[in-house]
């Protein structure tokens, strides 16, 4: 069950195509600064995963949403983020008056985004919710210690995604360093449509579920 949880949640995370776009966020950071700000991000998806492993049902029923409506919301979440990294331009950055207090307010305006956009869509989004509900209805069991067992399995494989996450968000600048300035561009702009693209995907997937769910009410 380990093996199959990973399996099922790398794709939709894919930590390390998501690493390169969100680069750009912590270009400014310090070593120490990038440690915390990518601890904090980790520990948000962490939660993020447990929180939908365990009680997301509970939360979705109480305000009455669907598996799909939140694929599809998620959707165009991402759809809105990978779309504002296509069509954003470099500007020139303006003459430093104050280094130490520029410094604090792009910490600021980091930390402020380490949730959302960066953790909720973009690290852990509607992709992942859903393939976390499809786990946890696969461990269901009647004889508690199975039950038990598999949940741990997929504790176990979200630890491990969670743990890849930390690996290449924080260690990202290093790979784009040797790629070099302008090619990181290319690839900024080439993940900034892929995740556009995956955005597109997710809410497809969640306008035939509902589709299909509005012809199975209506026969």
């Amino acid at each position: 069950m380990v093996f199959i949880g990973f399996v099922a949640l790398f794709p939709v995370v894919n930590p390390l195509g998501t690493a390169f776009i969100l680069s750009p966020y912590f270009s400014d950071l310090s070593r120490k600064e990038r440690i915390n700000a990518v601890m904090r991000v980790t520990f948000y998806s962490f939660m993020i995963c447990i929180v939908t492993l365990f009680i997301g049902h509970w939360i979705l029923e109480l305000f009455g949403l669907s598996i799909p409506i939140i694929q599809l919301a998620g959707g165009i979440m991402i759809c809105k983020i990978g779309w504002e990294f296509l069509s954003s331009d470099e500007k020139e950055a303006p003459a430093k008056s104050n280094e130490k207090t520029e410094q604090l307010e792009k910490i600021k305006q980091v930390e402020n985004k380490l949730f959302y956009p960066i953790t909720f869509p973009i690290t852990a989004g509607a992709g992942t919710i859903a393939v976390l509900f499809t786990l946890s209805a696969q461990s269901a069991d009647k004889d508690l210690s199975i039950y038990l067992v598999n949940i741990g399995a997929i504790v176990v494989s979200i630890i491990g995604i969670c743990l890849l996450i930390f690996l290449f968000y924080l260690n990202t600048n290093r790979l784009i360093s040797y790629i070099g300035t302008h090619n990181e561009v290319i690839i900024n702009r080439i993940m900034a449509f892929l995740i556009f693209c995956v955005g597109l995907q997710i809410a497809a997937g969640g306008i035939t579920h509902l589709i299909k769910a509005a012809f199975l009410l209506n026969g």
